[in-house]
């Protein structure tokens, strides 16, 4: 569970009597994308043939675009989970990655379950004893990634559902 109880006004938008700014939202969903097609690749070794992972990242990124509208991008984003959900490891924390980032479209907040999911990816794929290591320097790398707009929002929750996140996000 990466979300918490009560919903961060922060991450609603204001039509939806949030904060958020439709922009924001876009850089959140686009922030989102990369940090799972970063890990991508440990899903596709296993699984080459099945392009839902891949397609939900199109898909967040074409919404954010304004090509795509939220319902179908959301949808993607379940296919992604869906094809998470006969897996383990490394690959199975990849799709989960890819299908977060998807429904971001839908629900800001998810923007931290892909950049969570990609780290237990790297941490799965990481050889014994590196995975604290891997997943430090990959929350590094994603924090580098982050646009300047939303880079203190994404750092404030990243401290305030650490918890809810298997504590990826301390380095």
């Amino acid at each position: 569970m990466i979300l918490p109880k009560i919903r961060d006004p922060r991450f609603i938008t204001l039509r939806r009597g949030g904060t958020l700014t439709d922009s924001d939202h876009r850089l959140l969903a686009l922030w989102a994308a990369t940090c799972a097609e970063h890990v991508l690749h440990l899903f596709e070794a296993v699984q080459p043939s099945d392009l839902r992972p891949r397609l939900a990242g199109d898909a967040v990124r074409a919404w954010a675009r304004g090509e795509l509208g939220m319902m179908a991008t959301r949808a993607e984003g379940g296919h992604a989970m869906a094809a998470a959900r006969v897996l383990t490891g490394a690959a199975r924390h990849a799709a989960y990655a890819a299908g977060q980032a998807g429904v971001t479209a839908h629900v800001a907040a998810h923007e931290l379950g892909a950049a969570a999911y990609a780290i237990k990816a790297v941490r799965a794929a990481a050889p014994a004893g590196e995975g604290e290591r891997a997943g430090r320097l990959e929350c590094g790398w994603q924090r580098e990634q982050l646009p300047d707009a939303i880079r203190q929002l994404v750092l404030d929750d990243q401290r305030l559902r650490n918890h809810l996140c298997w504590a990826v996000f301390e380095i």
